[in-house]
């Protein structure tokens, strides 16, 4: 039998480059798109089978070309099984400092190019009567922070999005994994950009003590098994969640206190 086939976006480093040797290791086929080709073939490398991967770069902000990629994509191996979605860029600026074009870019990365290769693939997925996304959204993709408007938009809006086509495609047997990272050791916040655009150039503290993104990857794995509708994934900062849930005002007075830049 053919092996499953799982195509991961942002795949050249972090959750995405773990979630790649992950896969591979337990036995799928591994389509990895980034931006950074070189750095796609070393993570190719890494995997447990390169000979079942292979290397496909993309840029999210260039949607016109995302259908062609697709296309490409269902060709390598004959069909994708799993769409993970986990390629975007992060914010740490203040709302109000923040120019507008860096909160279009945010959405148009984070949104826009997520949503059409969500529809690049899916009439694949339709036609064959199966097909899973995993989506990369945040736990500030539930709940807000200062330092992360735009960032914490466009995961709001990945929620509503796939919340909503979850609903829509029941019937076509195509589920939804909507993935809530907490604070996980990667780059996410050296490349975050900032009020003019450009990257941070530093690491969170919260990032660099946070969860590998080996650990994290695992976590993904089994909830992407299983089909969850959501999965939750980080330390104590995972309690934010159920805090904004069940008692919205002590977790404000909270957030307000809280040293999240």
């Amino acid at each position: 039998m053919a092996k499953p086939v799982i195509w991961i976006t942002g795949a050249s480093s972090g959750i995405g480059a773990a979630a790649a040797r992950k896969f591979s290791k337990e036995g799928y086929s591994v389509i990895l798109s980034s931006r950074k080709q070189e750095d796609l073939h070393k993570v190719m490398e890494s995997c447990e089978f390169p000979e079942d991967c292979a290397v496909l770069p993309l840029d999210l902000a260039k949607t016109d070309e995302l259908q062609d990629k697709a296309s490409e994509a269902i060709k390598i191996f004959g069909q994708v099984d799993i769409m993970f979605h986990n390629g975007g860029i992060s914010q740490r600026s203040l709302a109000l400092e923040t120019k507008l074009e860096v909160d279009r870019k945010i959405m148009e990365i984070n949104f826009f190019g997520t949503i059409a290769l969500t529809k690049a693939i899916i009439p694949h997925f339709k036609a064959k009567k199966s097909g899973q996304f995993g989506v990369t959204s945040s736990l500030v993709g539930i709940i807000g922070s200062p330092y992360r408007s735009s960032y914490s938009a466009s995961k709001h809006a990945l929620h509503g999005y796939f919340d909503s086509l979850r609903a829509e495609h029941f019937v076509d047997n195509i589920s939804v994994t909507m993935i809530c990272p907490g604070f996980i050791k990667t780059n996410v916040s050296v490349n975050a950009m900032t009020a003019d655009g450009k990257p941070l150039n530093q690491m969170d503290d919260a990032q660099a003590n946070g969860m590998s993104a080996e650990e994290c990857a695992n976590q993904i794995f089994k909830g992407l098994k299983k089909k969850k509708e959501e999965i939750y994934i980080g330390g104590k900062e995972v309690m934010a969640i159920y805090l904004k849930r069940f008692v919205p005002g002590i977790f404000s007075k909270i957030l307000l206190k809280a040293k999240v830049r």
